[in-house]
């Protein structure tokens, strides 16, 4: 894959960009919801009405664009979030429930899904909302010539149609039991149709906001919509996002009082932003993993010995404390997010054993070991002295790991997935399946380790259309468990993401599980304080 490679197609897109695409649906897994309208919040006070939000993000780019195809980070995800919205939505407690629908029904085998429309919803432009809307914004992300990052989303989606004004059926290639979370994703924003196609120039959405001016790259300003149809949401009069590349930055015009809240606050400056009573940090547990990519295929780590080997020699406490200053979980070797409602919890957790390493050595017929790890901070900020830190730890399991520091410039697309022993990290992806299918089934694009388990592609087909939960459940948890003993992973960390904000700004005891700020939807569920 080429970086400057600018098609966004399954096999072509960008492996670094489809990263931060998956980041807007990170919200979209997790537990059982809990009935609560909306993902209401088991509110400690009343909301209040009002008041401007300001908020200092990573992630703008001048190549920001109103396509919902074409959002690529936090900055647009946030904002064009409270503009739109989608026909379902990740709730606080992490499940799917109705937003622009209001009820959905699938076949027995997970392949037809029928979506009845909520009734008395307007776009900003005064339109009211009908199916066509929904088939043109689903359409604007399929076809041949589509350069949406939401194509390999749908990718399931055979046929789309309206059944009736407020009713819409998506036609799947393969049963999909997660399809209600799949098209909770924020590029399937519903925008108005206009002669059979979505309108997204005019960013007239159905949210709680309008959008005033938006000045990629630099700024968007929002102002609520007097008419919003959704009670118990969108508080704020007007939200402003400023986009700030720099860390320091962010930090400093959070502290100096330019904006209430920052996002990707750098883990060393956490301590320090504690002691201010003004400010207050938000940590979202689960938001990504880091991995040590094996290649299954290649000489060096074929013998699954070996990988066992590997995967006993690495100290998992010891880099949470060092690397992420706490700010994590441990990981197991496999992709499956802590709180995630399909984790195996009675996997026993893998831990740091020399004497482990040694023995699955000498299984494999050798005294000692030596690899070479190709590490780069394009992976992660820490990932080099991450990489350090393991060498040290496999020493004593006679493992001797060279650890080369590859340029960020071009890691992905010249050395990720080409050598044998590199670093690298997911986004946690929006469900167990969509995780499993994009990195760990034979023949996917970014199946980064080349495993290739006949067991688990037969699991992962049979678990993907079964609405049995409970025997669903059981695959996935068998799934894990080949991950962890057999995969190429290595899964060391579950990294946080770690924000910071204002006592000025409140919001409920809960905030979405997945996701930063709230599941991307800070503006419309937080409040001033």
């Amino acid at each position: 894959m080429s970086d400057n490679n600018n098609k966004m197609t399954h096999s072509h897109f960008p492996r670094r960009d489809f990263l931060k695409y998956s980041a807007a649906a990170a919200a979209v897994g997790g537990a059982f919801a809990l009935g609560l309208p909306f993902g209401a919040y088991a509110e400690t006070s009343a909301p209040k009405p009002g008041g401007v939000l300001r908020l200092g993000l990573a992630g703008g780019s001048t190549t920001d664009s109103k396509d919902p195809g074409s959002w690529a980070d936090t900055f647009t995800f946030v904002g064009f979030s409270a503009v739109y919205n989608t026909l379902t939505e990740i709730s606080v407690e992490g499940t799917a429930i109705p937003e622009l629908a209001e009820s959905w029904v699938s076949s027995p085998d997970a392949r037809v899904w029928t979506f009845k429309l909520r009734q008395g919803v307007t776009f900003h432009n005064g339109k009211t909302l009908t199916a066509d809307d929904v088939v043109a914004s689903i359409q604007h992300h399929l076809g041949d010539k589509s350069t949406s990052a939401a194509k390999t989303v749908l990718g399931d989606v055979a046929k789309v149609s309206a059944a009736s004004p407020d009713s819409v059926v998506f036609e799947l290639h393969s049963g999909n039991a997660d399809f209600s979370y799949v098209v909770a994703d924020y590029h399937l924003a519903i925008m108005p149709s206009q002669d059979g196609v979505a309108d997204w120039q005019t960013g007239s959405g159905t949210g709680g906001y309008r959008l005033k001016d938006f000045e990629p790259g630099v700024r968007m300003t929002l102002e609520r919509s007097p008419d919003y149809w959704k009670p118990g949401r969108a508080h704020f009069a007007s939200a402003e996002l400023i986009a700030i590349a720099d860390g320091a930055a962010r930090v400093n015009a959070l502290v100096t009082g330019q904006v209430d809240v920052i996002n990707k606050v750098d883990l060393k400056t956490v301590a320090l932003l504690k002691r201010n009573p003004n400010l207050v940090i938000e940590e979202t547990k689960g938001a990504q993993h880091y991995t040590f990519p094996m290649l299954c295929d290649s000489q060096v780590f074929k013998d699954n010995n070996v990988r066992l080997a590997m995967k006993h020699a690495i100290n998992r406490e010891t880099l949470l404390a060092s690397v992420l200053y706490g700010y994590g979980l441990v990981g197991n070797d496999h992709p499956i997010q802590p709180g995630s409602r399909f984790l195996n919890p009675a996997l026993e957790q893998r831990t740091y054993d020399p004497d482990k390493s040694r023995f699955y050595l000498k299984q494999a017929g050798m005294e000692s070991f030596k690899v070479r790890l190709q590490a780069s901070d394009a992976a992660y900020t820490g990932a080099v002295d991450a990489s350090v830190l393991f060498k040290e730890q496999a020493r004593a399991g006679g493992i001797d790991i060279d650890v080369v520091r590859e340029p960020a410039d071009g890691f992905f697309s010249n050395v990720w997935m080409k050598q044998p022993f590199t670093t690298s990290f997911w986004y946690s992806s929006l469900t167990a399946d969509r995780m499993f299918s994009i990195g760990y089934a034979k023949g996917a694009a970014w199946n980064e380790t080349h495993w290739d388990n006949p067991r688990f592609n037969q699991l992962l087909n049979a678990a993907r259309g079964e609405m049995n939960e409970p025997l669903r459940r059981e695959m996935y948890n068998e799934m894990q468990a080949l991950c962890r003993d057999d995969g190429g992973a290595i899964v060391p960390l579950f990294a946080s993401s770690v924000a910071a904000r204002s006592n000025r700004v409140a919001h409920g005891p809960l905030t979405a599980p997945y996701g930063e700020l709230d599941g991307l939807r800070v503006i419309e569920r937080w409040w001033q304080a």
